[in-house]
């Protein structure tokens, strides 16, 4: 076999910039940024503890639908969430890893990580702030109103066609932190993730669509069948990762402040052992519909998911 293929480090750095949510100054976000996807880091990375507070303990999950998904859609996503429980684990785990095994990775940060339930699912169909484009104080007020900020997470999760300013420029998603009570002085912690099937496929739904850049390869099934569900998915299951080991700033990233590495983006692009540049590394393929996945969760359903630092090795663990 031939050398795999790497980047020049002058790209390698460029693609480290990632770029900032700022839902109230100063800019308090860590953003997922699609250009970090193709790439796959030569040098260790560490990220430190800088000793701020995460979030352990029971964590509920909010989802907000904002724009319109199909009913298939949500359940793909929510059958994710409760699949984070260790209690959603596959019956039969010949069928692959399970969603909860993955999830555990965040345990082994300081604190012991965070046992998820889903919570409340609101629709925002009529989209009460337009189709966009939407600011990231849109985004922030969409997540307080969604209430019910203790103890949980709101992911603000916007259809297809609402754009969302600058989606897929720099970022598919990104989460942030905000202020609630009477005297603002309850801390939360809130997400946003797009769905890219019509805007940026290539971008924010690889490996499941050909990327407009870097190496080129034959793109993957989606597991649910739904290309930009799918690849929302896995920005989902990064930033969810990113948000409960760093949520307000001052948790474990490597970098600046609000915009380093973190959990998930430290292992951009990889899913399986043996990943490169252009390539997700190997995964497990569901013989009936040749969808690609790495992890089975509630109900059966299948997903492929981001790799996760682990601090216990300094090393991102893949599933499979």
């Amino acid at each position: 076999m031939g050398k795999k293929p790497v980047f020049p480090q002058l790209l390698v750095r460029f693609v480290l910039a990632a770029v900032v949510l700022g839902a109230v100054a100063p800019p308090r976000c860590a953003a997922f940024n699609p250009r970090m996807l193709f790439v796959v880091k030569p040098d260790p990375i560490v990220l430190r503890d800088h000793g701020g507070a995460l979030l352990t303990g029971n964590l509920t999950v909010n989802l907000l639908f904002y724009g319109r998904f199909a009913p298939s859609q949500r359940a793909i996503v929510a059958d994710f969430v409760r699949s984070l429980s260790s209690a959603a684990a596959p019956r039969h785990p010949s069928a692959g890893p399970s969603v909860a095994s993955w999830w555990r990775t965040t345990s082994l940060y300081r604190g012991g990580g965070a046992r998820v339930a889903l919570g409340r699912q609101v629709l925002d169909e009529r989209m009460s702030l337009g189709r966009g484009p939407l600011s990231p104080a849109n985004i922030t007020s969409l997540a307080r109103a969604a209430g019910h900020h203790r103890g949980a997470v709101t992911a603000v999760l916007t259809a297809a066609d609402v754009a969302v300013s600058p989606f897929c420029v720099s970022r598919c998603g990104a989460h942030g932190r905000d202020t609630a009570g009477a005297h603002g002085r309850a801390r939360y912690a809130y997400l946003w993730a797009g769905n890219p099937s019509a805007q940026c496929p290539g971008q924010c739904a690889w490996p499941f669509h050909q990327p407009p850049y870097g190496p080129q390869a034959p793109p993957l099934a989606p597991p649910n069948g739904d290309v930009g569900v799918d690849g929302m998915v896995i920005s989902l299951a990064a930033l969810l990762a990113g948000t409960v080991t760093n949520p307000y700033g001052d948790g474990y990233y490597q970098g600046d402040a609000g915009a380093g590495l973190e959990a998930a983006t430290a292992c951009a692009g990889i899913f399986g052992s043996g990943a490169y540049p252009g390539y997700p590394g190997k995964l497990l393929t569901d013989p009936a519909t040749g969808g690609s996945y790495n992890a089975v969760g509630f109900g059966g359903r299948k997903y492929l998911l981001p790799a996760l630092w682990d601090p216990t090795t300094s090393r991102c663990k893949t599933l499979v």
